[in-house]
């Protein structure tokens, strides 16, 4: 295909002014000050597929708008679903940012913002590729239907329930999301994995208001030191949770699984260093990538309570928070969870103080099959833009969305991210290497190509 890839060689400078345009829209979803740029985002990727003649809908929802643009049909040709969105996290902590996190910076061959990795840039891969095609071949070899969301970042509320509303306008013979990373910088990959979630945050109450800790301390419950105490108990030495039934339906590694993660080429003392970290913790008895992939956690992500200014105040906090998660793999299901996790807490929690639990959302873990020709279809089409055959591999984090199109739409998806471990995804100096945003953007429109080679019943 040398006019295709020569048209991605020639407009290489223009994708990558066209990113920065759609970072510098701080599309903040979780900050309600930022709700018209989330639509502006919405807006901005709409436009883009109207360029392309696409037929394209900003799907209202009772959120943020969906980004629904599809192509015309190729008789005898796949369907292929792309999913990404277009929302990123809040960029704090705004003073560990080398530049503003809003304002794309290239330093190193890195791209450097807010939303640059996860998801702006791996989304716009594909819009770009099928641009490559539609300008050089007059139109897509495959029939390509995009839903891109704004709500990825705050737990994907209304998705679900559209998808269920229009299985038929999204019927599709598999989905393709980017939305990950490959297994190390030159090395890339196909996720065929995902853990679950489940998320929540503790609140616990004492007194009606702080109160002075030489004068009450001792006489009555702290909740701060209750939060401590009941967070603590929920994960023992050996890095088990400690919630009734939580192993019950975990899936085990199968040994050639195990054997598989143990070839790959993975340095802990490296992993280490990127993270400057002086060791390694988690569950006893596995290897830092079967913990990281296949096996369930449990991780304090905030802490709330008394006095937070400079210098010493003694006091007794009435209030403590807590939002935490645990990652689920498959067959574990988060309904059962958070129910063992509210009586238990319940059971910890000790007298004088008052519990609220709140179930932000949860979604299961999946493993999907590779014995496809969907999956060795992106294989050629990943070799074809990295120069490198990919590896197989599980992911830790969440894409709840996956699970979905699974049980609503009976397809499977291809994981295939152009992102790296050390992206610094949810932190302070978010990047994307352009060189991999290109070889991206190669590998996917070489992947339509692959996808159409399959032809259907």
């Amino acid at each position: 295909m040398p006019d295709l890839d020569a048209y991605l060689e020639q407009h290489s400078g223009r994708f990558e002014s066209e990113l920065c345009d759609l970072l510098r829209i701080a599309s903040i979803s979780a900050d309600s000050a930022h709700r018209g740029d989330v639509r502006r985002a919405a807006q901005w990727v709409a436009d883009q597929f109207r360029a392309l003649k696409l037929d394209v809908e900003l799907a209202e929802t009772a959120g943020n708008p969906i980004v629904l643009a599809t192509s015309a049909p190729v008789p005898g040709a796949p369907t292929v679903l792309v999913y990404g969105h277009y929302d990123v996290q809040p960029p704090d902590p705004l003073d560990q940012w080398t530049s503003p996190p809003f304002e794309p910076t290239v330093r190193g061959g890195n791209l450097y913002a807010r939303g640059a990795t996860d998801d702006k840039g791996q989304m716009f891969t594909h819009i770009k590729a099928a641009e490559a095609w539609i300008r050089t071949a007059g139109r897509l070899p495959v029939q390509l239907k995009f839903v891109i969301e704004g709500e990825e970042e705050v737990g994907s509320q209304n998705l679900e329930p559209f998808i269920a509303a229009n299985t038929e306008r999204l019927a599709c013979d598999c989905v393709v999301i980017s939305d990950n990373s490959q297994f190390a910088a030159g090395l890339p990959a196909i996720t065929y994995g995902l853990r679950g979630i489940a998320y929540y945050e503790l609140r616990l109450a004492g007194p009606k208001q702080d109160l002075h800790s030489g004068t009450f301390g001792g006489g009555v419950a702290n909740p701060a030191n209750a939060l401590c105490a009941m967070l603590s108990a929920l994960v023992n030495e050996r890095g088990q949770v400690q919630i009734p039934g939580f192993y019950d339906d975990v899936e085990p590694l199968t040994a050639r699984e195990r054997e598989a993660f143990g070839r790959l080429p993975f340095d802990e003392a490296e992993f280490m260093r990127k993270l400057e970290v002086a060791a390694l913790a988690g569950e006893e008895g596995f290897t830092t990538l079967e913990r990281r992939w296949a096996r369930p956690t449990f991780d304090i992500s905030g802490l709330t309570s008394g006095y937070q200014g400079e210098g010493a105040k003694t006091v007794l906090p009435a209030r403590a928070t807590a939002k935490f998660s645990f990652r689920l793999v498959p067959r574990q299901d988060p309904k059962k969870i958070s129910a063992a996790l509210e009586q238990r807490l319940r059971a910890l929690c000790p007298p004088g103080i008052t519990l609220e639990l709140i179930d932000f959302h949860g979604a299961p873990g999946i493993v999907v099959p590779l014995d496809s020709p969907y999956v060795a279809a992106a294989q050629r089409a990943i070799e074809a833009g990295f120069g490198r055959v990919p590896v197989f591999m599980r992911e830790g984090g969440s894409i709840p969305v996956v699970a979905a199109f699974h049980d609503l739409l009976g397809v499977d998806t291809l994981l295939l991210g152009w992102g790296l471990d050390d992206d610094n995804t949810h932190s302070p100096n978010e990047k994307f290497c352009l060189a991999d945003f290109h070889r991206g953007i190669k590998a996917s429109a070489h992947l339509w190509h692959e996808l159409s080679q399959i032809k259907k019943s």
